[in-house]
């Protein structure tokens, strides 16, 4: 029963050859890393060209975790990226995550709702809808509202993800209010489980006014006390599902990598390309060939 290890997005971590291009970083990625969250789909459901390309360029050890568009989830407050018709977004969205799904590669669509989508019956119906339209995709829903595990609707709304067919996911995050929820840990599906890590950064959660609250909500760095707690937990996850599929968000002070990679270290596991994970590329500039003509 394996545990995929992987970060929130791909291009700023320090993971990269000195000077290497933006084009090659994916494919470097899948040297550390087994899997990847793609979060730029939540601002654009990107064209199936370009998922493609990300597919064919790396290595068939690399699994997506892919973020739903944020005009599914009702996040969209703006100009809408794509038609508001949900259906339009819906089937836009399908139709980019096949090649992944064609592929075998596809680990979950990731449904995170926003933190004022509480546990009402209108959005009971919401849920239902959303997973009628992915049939056949593999879902995960995230909750960011306490009102889905308080009290007696902890397990209705576990109960609730079985009955329909949803992936958990299991969120570490600050308490800080209506806005978060507990760590339930607990799987609601027998091939997968995923596990955002979102840091613990309570002070900065909230901030969602400030111009730079990405920067401030997910500053945050795990001690190795706290890793090693949560390696015995992905074990105990393991009992349940059969992919437990780790994705460290806490990017905004570069501390993701590593983070991740030394729960790697503690779990035993070792990058796809046979490496320890902490092993670091080659130093010195990367030298390309000159286009003389």
């Amino acid at each position: 029963m394996p545990i995929h290890i992987g970060l929130a997005g791909w291009g700023d971590h320090d993971l990269y050859v000195p000077g290497a291009k933006a084009g090659s970083k994916l494919a470097q990625y899948a040297k550390h890393f087994p899997l990847v969250e793609v979060d730029t789909t939540f601002y654009a459901i990107q064209p199936r060209e370009r998922f493609a390309k990300w597919v064919d360029e790396t290595p068939d050890t690399l699994h997506f975790v892919v973020k739903a568009y944020q005009g599914m989830t009702g996040h969209q407050r703006g100009p809408a990226a794509m038609p508001n018709e949900q259906g339009d977004q819906f089937a836009a969205f399908r139709d980019m995550l096949e090649p992944a799904a064609r592929a075998g590669r596809l680990k979950a669509a990731l449904f995170q709702y926003p933190p004022w989508f509480d546990c009402t019956r209108d959005n009971v119906r919401v849920l239902r809808e959303a997973k009628a339209r992915m049939e056949g995709i593999p879902c995960a829903l995230e909750f960011r509202h306490q009102s889905w595990f308080e009290g007696e609707m902890r397990e209705k709304s576990l109960a609730f993800m079985v009955r329909e067919g949803w992936i958990h996911s299991v969120c570490d995050e600050p308490q800080a209010g209506r806005g978060s929820v507990p760590t339930v840990l607990k799987a609601t599906d027998r091939d997968a489980t995923v596990v955002r890590f979102h840091g613990r950064n309570a002070a900065g959660w909230n901030q969602g006014g400030a111009a730079n609250w990405r920067e401030v909500r997910y500053l945050y760095r795990y001690s190795d006390e706290e890793l090693s707690d949560w390696a015995d937990k992905l074990l105990r996850l393991q009992e349940e599902s059969e992919h437990i599929c780790v994705v460290f968000n806490n990017n905004s002070g570069g501390d993701a990598a590593d983070n991740a990679k030394r729960m790697m270290e503690l779990l035993g596991l070792a990058r796809p390309d046979g490496r320890s994970p902490f092993e670091r590329p080659p130093a010195g500039p990367v030298v390309e060939q000159l286009d003389l003509f």
